[in-house]
């Protein structure tokens, strides 16, 4: 197929939505389709259109795009399917105000009715499309970073036993993200922790606050701020860490999550979104509501005090993690529904096609 990838940024951009993009790309590719990227931040407003009405067997459009594409229209030219990838609607997240929320919506919602159908990374941002627009439908789940674990069950279980509870963080620092109730909460902590907070001050002005309120709260000799690591650093700290604390007021899937997973760090994962359809409450992690200090720091300190519940729980994530889908199926579902698009067999409007499962 002569696909078509439209983003909104450079696609080595720091981020799960973009890392997705990327393994998108190079798994099509190695399936054999030529695969082209459009990076919108690069085209001129007055030019997008040109750039995108062109004989391409499928234009794959980045949902985050929606702004600049809702008003696009069609020539003789364009490609032969336009399918939008639905990582994560941006009018769900719970920090905007009602009516900015209410108008990204409405705004999401035409975009999508100029689109043939949409990949969604998950079930919850599937059903949420589902609440706008009547259009076939899969489900492509992303996949973590390693095709098989980087440690095994044995590995997990001596580790508990070793020190203080190492929790880590792995996530932009922004009030999203929910920093300040993890922060909230193992203040107050009884016993031994801490606290490794990995990911870049996306937010300044945010970051600040963050910081002074680990002052504040007197943890500052516990908590590290490592930044921006690379990827060996990164998995060094997924490695030794016994938790991985995300406790997002909102999160489509949740990748940082199933990374965490792939080194037994068990996960305290949000509630919100579609962290559910991989991490189950109880039995390989947590879900917890967004701004819930006292939940979490609950959970927290039950994992500190059971070592023999912290190992069980990370040895089940470990589990998790392996069964659930390499990259390769996730490409191989998304070319099946492209091409079953291609060849109008679409069973129904709102069909659910090819779904790849955790």
């Amino acid at each position: 197929m002569e696909v078509g990838l439209v983003v909104p940024d450079d696609l080595e951009t720091t981020s799960g939505g973009y890392r997705y993009d990327r393994r998108l790309v190079a798994e099509l590719r190695a399936l054999g389709d030529d695969v082209e990227v459009i990076v919108l931040s690069t085209v001129p407003d007055d030019d997008v259109r040109a750039r995108l009405d062109r004989p391409f067997d499928v234009l794959l459009q980045d949902e985050l795009c929606y702004d600049q594409l809702v008003d696009c229209s069609s020539s003789p030219e364009s490609p032969e399917l336009v399918v939008s990838l639905v990582h994560n609607l941006q009018s769900d997240d719970p920090s905007l105000a009602s009516r900015k929320r209410e108008r990204i919506r409405e705004r999401e919602r035409r975009y999508l009715e100029t689109v043939d159908a949409a990949v969604c990374t998950s079930a919850h941002t599937r059903n949420r499309v589902a609440e706008s627009v009547d259009l076939p439908t899969t489900v492509a789940p992303p996949a973590g970073r390693h095709e098989t674990l980087p440690v095994d069950r044995s590995a997990v279980v001596a580790r508990v036993r070793e020190g203080p509870l190492r929790i880590a963080f792995v996530g932009n620092l922004v009030p999203r993200k929910g920093l300040e109730a993890l922060l909230e909460a193992v203040s107050r902590l009884e016993g031994d922790w801490e606290l490794t907070v990995v990911g870049g001050e996306a937010d300044p002005e945010y970051a600040t606050r963050i910081r002074d309120r680990v002052e504040s709260l007197e943890v500052d000799d516990r908590v590290e701020f490592a930044g921006r690591v690379p990827e060996n650093a990164l998995e060094s700290i997924y490695e030794r860490s016994h938790v991985l604390a995300v406790p997002s007021r909102h999160e489509a899937f949740g990748m940082v999550y199933l990374e965490g997973m792939e080194y037994g760090a068990v996960p305290i994962a949000s509630r919100n979104g579609g962290s559910s359809e991989f991490v189950a409450d109880g039995e390989n992690g947590f879900l917890v509501a967004p701004e819930a200090p006292d939940r979490i720091a609950a959970r927290l300190e039950e994992l500190a005090a059971d070592r023999d519940r912290l190992a069980s729980l990370g040895a089940r994530a470990l589990e998790t993690a392996d069964a659930h889908p390499w990259w390769t199926e996730t490409a191989t579902t998304v070319r099946s529904f492209l091409r079953r698009g291609l060849e109008e067999e679409f069973e129904s409007t709102g069909a659910e096609s090819g779904e790849a499962s955790p």
